[in-house]
């Protein structure tokens, strides 16, 4: 009883509920041991710590089962309150139950331990989900990693692995917990290392400004491993969300792209106006004309002719990226091959950014 005082106060596991438990466990080994089939009932004295065993007979005129009935003028001899119907409980304690008791006792308290452990960790683990959180490499297979997390290991599948990232024993990591679920060996932890979360939570701790709401993120694209786009907004005016980001000479920013093992990451401003947001997206390239088409949700953008693959990028990764970040479908043309086809008339567009310049002066 002290013991299951001291795993009361150290586990968090209600000492009544491990009791119940117990008393549940000593009628089934009890019948299993003592081959009986008939009612009992286990009385456990918390104060002693004493284990008796009753049987509960109900009172009958004629016995038809011995194990389970007790004949009448019996039960009188012990009470003469006794009637038919009444149930009578007798002490069937055998003489080595002690050692039954304690073997039982020792298996149930150990496995309302190691549930009551299971049930904290899901419950610690279940709050965390969609966080990030640092891990120790444990071992690998050819299909998962296994990442220590502490009171825990979770799986960082090959799926969501970054396939240039290699890692060794002992090696601390970032992973962003993608899912927490229950299992009959205890909570299942999934973990990732190309979930876009991860790097939106990797800026939340590198810039104050996101963590506090002054800037927020509105958009990610990722192809983990490789190239990331993220496009940020600002209420105030007067803070710059992309400089914020940046941070002094670029650490912010850096700091997040040696986490990521040289990931380049392209920050960009987020606009309303799907014009200059689409043109933001497409960075570093430079754009001329971005033109929309509402209906469709799609724009064409003209570049310029030496722009052409940089804004396409490599196997046509930037402009992927900038589409997917925008929610918009981006036809790329080059300021050639779009006067050529009738698309863009360079004219008009110096015209018209004459137009803006005396505008601005004026104003």
């Amino acid at each position: 009883m002290d013991a299951l005082t001291v795993l009361e106060k150290e586990k968090g596991i209600s000492k009544d509920v491990i009791v119940e438990a117990i008393e549940a466990a000593l009628i089934s080994a009890y019948k299993r041991n003592f081959h009986q089939a008939q009612n009992v009932r286990v009385d456990f004295n918390q104060g002693t710590g004493s284990v008796k065993v009753f049987a509960r007979k109900n009172v009958v005129e004629l016995v038809e089962d011995s194990r389970l009935e007790i004949p009448l003028d019996q039960a009188k001899e012990m009470s003469p309150q006794y009637e038919v119907g009444d149930v009578v409980e007798l002490e069937v304690t055998p003489k080595d139950f002690g050692r039954i008791a304690a073997q039982t006792a020792k298996q149930v308290v150990t496995q309302r331990v190691r549930e009551a452990e299971r049930g904290i960790i899901f419950s610690e683990f279940i709050d965390r989900e969609e966080d990030i959180i640092t891990g120790i490499v444990q071992r690998q297979d050819h299909r998962n990693m296994y990442v220590d997390l502490g009171r825990v290991e979770a799986l960082l599948p090959v799926t969501e692995q970054i396939q240039s990232e290699r890692y060794k024993t002992n090696d601390r990591i970032k992973v962003f917990i993608t899912k927490v679920e229950k299992t009959t060996k205890g909570p299942q932890i999934m973990v990732s290392r190309t979930h876009p979360g991860l790097l939106k939570r990797l800026f939340e701790l590198e810039v104050p400004e996101i963590y506090d709401g002054t800037v927020e993120i509105r958009s990610i694209s990722r192809e983990a491993g490789d190239r990331s786009k993220i496009s940020v907004h600002a209420e105030d005016p007067e803070v710059d969300p992309v400089g914020s980001c940046v941070g002094p000479r670029g650490q912010r920013v850096q700091t997040i792209v040696n986490e990521l093992n040289g990931e380049k990451i392209d920050i960009v401003r987020w606009s309303n106006d799907p014009v200059e947001y689409v043109a933001n997206a497409l960075s570093p390239s430079k754009v001329v004309e971005v033109q929309v088409k509402e209906e469709e949700k799609m724009t064409r953008v003209i570049v310029p002719d030496y722009q052409l693959s940089l804004a396409i990028g490599k196997r046509g990764q930037n402009a992927r990226l900038a589409a997917k970040l925008t929610g918009w479908k981006i036809d790329i043309k080059s300021e050639s091959e779009a006067i050529e086809q009738g698309l863009f008339n360079p004219n008009k567009a110096a015209d018209e950014g004459q137009d803006i310049v005396e505008d601005e002066l004026e104003g």
